[in-house]
């Protein structure tokens, strides 16, 4: 049974995201509706279509916030919502994080503040990150639990000046492991009327959901790019583990539904991969196309994820089947360039 009312209105941040368009079709496939909050209108238009094509009208609402960190940013978009899913956060990997951290935590303390004062809303969850967790890396063998968080990035962000370009990843990890550290923080001290919940995606891959339309292809251009240039960024990318797109939506839409889920970190973590894995899938779908060689030595990641199997638990349970294997959700990654 869902903790959330038939077909309730559940609030989407930075909807027209490569992740968050996922997560508002799979809200629908649910039977939710969604209203997701956009910079500019213009910019949602092509998600607009999508739905309307798919499932009519009256089933989604586009809601103009140019600033989540502006005070007062989400009042108006969250009136009459029953649950919050935000994924919106600073994505310009830029180097300070006077600029990208302190942004991406004032749009979420706007976003839990405004989610105090509605209440209707249920549920919270936030889209997390790997980053906030741990960098991959093959030197040695290492945990990952629901206590472990990149503090080293936190300190390597936020060491003194100047900020270059050598430490836009960090600063991107330190973001989002003090934005869901400031989350939790929130439920411990404030008590909130609603259940939060956060999601930690790893790499992710597969489909978009509006070829031809949608510009933001985010990670899924990883892989793409080879098609295109002849090169592509996972190739710069260590070993790590992967997991689709759809499977990440889905278990956003669980942690919002499913009343044996609260309170928790769902790892959304499916399979270790590596650049030659790719590689080795992509010659396989299309045999007459000249990729790059693999790249020789490649030490697998070392991580250990304590909690990788309760995801896949909840997927079976809601969805009937587990994580998306590597070779399927790279084909679909692929599937409108080819």
């Amino acid at each position: 049974m869902s903790v959330i009312p038939t077909r309730p209105w559940v609030l989407v941040t930075g909807a027209n995201g490569y992740l968050a368009s996922h997560i508002v079709d799979q809200l629908l496939l649910a039977g939710f509706n969604a209203r997701g909050t956009v910079r500019a209108l213009s910019k949602g238009e092509w998600l607009s279509e999508y739905i309307v094509r798919k499932f009519g009208l009256g089933r989604f609402e586009l809601a103009e916030v140019p600033d989540m960190a502006a005070p007062g940013s989400f009042v108006t978009a969250i009136k009459g919502v029953s649950a919050v899913v935000h994924t919106a956060s600073d994505m310009t990997f830029g180097p300070d994080p006077n600029e990208v951290v302190t942004r991406t935590l004032k749009g979420t303390r706007e976003l839990l503040e405004a989610a105090l004062k509605e209440l209707l809303v249920k549920r919270f969850v936030l889209t997390s990150s790997a980053a906030a967790c741990s960098w991959s890396h093959g030197d040695a063998p290492f945990d990952v639990d629901e206590n472990t968080w990149h503090t080293d990035a936190v300190e390597r962000a936020w060491a003194s000046p100047p900020y270059d370009g050598s430490r836009a990843w960090d600063v991107y990890a330190a973001s989002k492991t003090q934005q869901e550290q400031e989350t939790w923080a929130f439920a411990k001290q404030r008590k909130p009327h609603f259940i939060i919940s956060s999601v930690i995606p790893n790499t992710l891959f597969g489909p978009l959901l509006y070829p031809g339309k949608q510009t933001n292809t985010s990670t899924n251009g990883f892989v793409t790019g080879v098609y295109k240039t002849g090169w592509a960024i996972v190739e710069y990318i260590p070993p790590q583990y992967h997991v689709d797109v759809r499977d990440i939506a889905r278990l956003h839409v669980v942690a919002i539904s499913d009343p044996q889920v609260a309170n928790e970190r769902i790892f959304g973590y499916a399979e270790k991969y590596s650049y030659n894995d790719i590689m080795g899938i992509l010659r396989k779908l299309s045999p007459e196309h000249e990729f790059p060689e693999d790249k020789p030595d490649l030490k697998p990641d070392q991580s250990r994820i304590l909690r990788k199997d309760r995801a896949e638990e909840l997927l079976r349970k809601h969805y009937g089947h587990g994580f998306i294997g590597l070779e399927e959700t790279i084909k679909d990654t692929v599937a409108h360039v080819l």
